[in-house]
């Protein structure tokens, strides 16, 4: 089943094109996106399924492959529809990053970041790379794993930094949980990663830990 079968003025793909995507709800376009339901299920039910099935379209839209493909009415030709669309979004976001624009603000590091690191079942480090005027040279993933966090060595970072020819480097990682609150053990591994780098002059401009919808910045703290 389509969308046709919804009055003209309650179909989603109408309504987007007649107020914008910003006044759908998550059903609706998910809905969208689908285009279509299953036997019996029409295609906004579906989509109000799986959004109360997996909690949310966030989570959803996150699902590793094995469990999106599980669902009916979803399968692999429609992950590798999610994973293009959120790969578009995360480099239209990016796009000033790599055209060598400098981070100007903790606010432009925080789109970058949310970007990437946001969608993540797991534990992820990371590390902006940057030259002396704070422009990207490299974008890295450091460090993986589990839900209950990543194992960190200073001296593996400092060996990615000098390679990259750093001059400065701003960490994240995100929280699964979607807790954004640094932790004793954040705030400790900051201090010595930039300890550790300080030895060879590059400087640790921030740490950023990401959570669902916020981050938080350890220098706009003042825990660095």
């Amino acid at each position: 089943m389509t969308l046709d079968p919804w009055p003209a003025d309650e179909r989603p793909r109408e309504r987007l094109l007649q107020h914008g995507p910003e006044i759908l709800s998550d059903a609706e376009l998910l809905a969208i996106f689908l285009r279509t339901g299953t036997p019996g299920t029409p295609v906004m039910a579906l989509a109000r399924s799986l959004i109360q099935q997996f909690g949310g379209l966030r989570t959803l839209l996150s699902a590793s492959r094995r469990q999106f493909c599980e669902v009916k009415g979803l399968g692999a030709a429609k992950y590798a529809q999610v994973q293009a669309a959120m790969e578009m979004a995360r480099r239209v976001m990016d796009e000033p990053l790599r055209q060598g624009d400098p981070l100007r603000s903790p606010a432009d590091t925080r789109r970058f970041l949310t970007s990437r690191l946001g969608t993540y079942p797991h534990e992820v480090f990371a590390g902006l790379f940057l030259d002396n005027r704070h422009r990207v040279i490299q974008y890295r993933e450091l460090f993986r794993g589990t839900i209950d966090g990543a194992a960190v060595y200073p001296r593996e970072v400092v060996r990615q930094a000098l390679e990259d020819n750093a001059a400065a480097v701003i960490f994240a990682h995100n929280h699964p949980s979607g807790v954004a609150e640094p932790s004793q053990a954040d705030i400790s591994l900051t201090r010595r990663l930039k300890d550790a780098l300080g030895l060879v002059d590059i400087r640790v401009l921030d740490h950023m830990v990401v959570g669902h919808g916020e981050v938080i910045s350890l220098a706009e703290r003042g825990l660095m």
